[in-house]
């Protein structure tokens, strides 16, 4: 199944959230939907899912409209919302036990909470209240609620919140596998879950969709006109030692043998930095070209 937004406008009085939105996300795929605060991320994820009425422009779902179809289409949608909300008095069983109950057409048989409870990894505090969970086990709780009638579409809304480290891995290579035959559309504030886990980057800025690829794609389209390098020195040098080099346009010193140096895209300085400290016999421990991040390309974009 597919999502396919189509120039959708949504407005609160006088202001804009989103406007003229379109893309769309493909079956197999994970797309990563970024932007700062009040971008419109999580609006548009609560217009997919039918909670919000757009402007304008429609959503659809396997070439089915969410505006006229709200309560079929969620049939095939899974939502973990921003703010989790659960009851915090029931079990973790009770509780998914509720929300199947919730699902009328569909028979969720408890072998499939069984396996959703082992999946989402909550068997260990399966005998607790939802209230004495930590934040990493209810965000769990909701993920879990989420899957329960194994939705084609799911629409994550920082499903990372308060996990600890370990936990984060754990729920990533889930998300991973499941985007193997499920649509995903995530929203995330870390950029290496976005390189980690996503096939692809959509991100927003003032409501406008300002870039769609690749996370490498991005960072290839958007390297601007210099790169950095990190050289090690076996001893202190001073700035001026690179003033014979063309094209370097700022240094910046690390510690007392190590500098970051910025310079011309165009050009690989390697070679005459090299050849210079080899002149001052100087010995070069390390040169190092240093990758533009995803999140250079996200303040590149979002702080116009």
């Amino acid at each position: 199944m597919s999502i396919k937004v189509e120039n959708v406008v949504k407005k609160y009085g006088r202001q804009t959230a989103l406007n003229h939105v379109s893309f769309e996300v493909f079956k197999g795929e994970i797309a990563g939907f970024i932007g700062p605060n009040g971008a419109g991320k999580s609006t548009m994820m609560r217009i997919i899912c039918g909670l919000l009425a757009p402007f304008s422009g429609d959503v659809l779902i396997n070439d089915i409209s969410v505006s006229g179809n709200s309560l079929e289409v969620r049939k095939n949608l899974g939502y973990l919302p921003e703010h989790n909300p659960l009851y915090p008095e029931m079990y973790i069983r009770e509780y998914l036990e509720y929300a199947a109950g919730l699902y009328k057409n569909q028979d969720i048989k408890s072998n499939r909470i069984n396996e959703i409870i082992e999946l989402t990894g909550l068997a260990p505090e399966i005998n607790k209240k939802i209230g004495q969970l930590s934040k990493g086990y209810r965000q769990r709780v909701g993920l879990a609620q989420a899957l329960l009638h194994n939705p084609q579409i799911l629409i994550l809304d920082e499903p990372t919140t308060g996990l600890d480290p370990n936990q984060i891995i754990e729920i990533r290579s889930l998300i991973k596998e499941l985007g193997r035959e499920k649509t995903i559309l995530l929203s995330t504030h870390i950029m290496q879950e976005v390189e980690a886990i996503c096939d692809r980057v959509i991100i927003i800025n003032k409501g406008e969709i300002v870039a769609d690829g690749h996370p490498s794609e991005l960072k290839s389209r958007h390297t601007g006109s210099f790169q950095s390098l990190v050289v090690e020195f076996n001893k202190h040098v001073g700035a001026e030692i690179f003033e014979p080099v063309d094209g370097i346009d700022l240094v910046k010193q690390v510690d007392e043998h190590t500098w970051i140096i910025q310079y011309e895209y165009e050009k690989d300085i390697r070679p005459e930095i090299f050849n210079l400290a080899v002149k001052n016999n100087i010995a070069v421990l390390a040169l190092q070209k240093v990758d533009k991040r995803l999140e250079d390309v996200f303040r590149e974009l979002t702080a116009r």
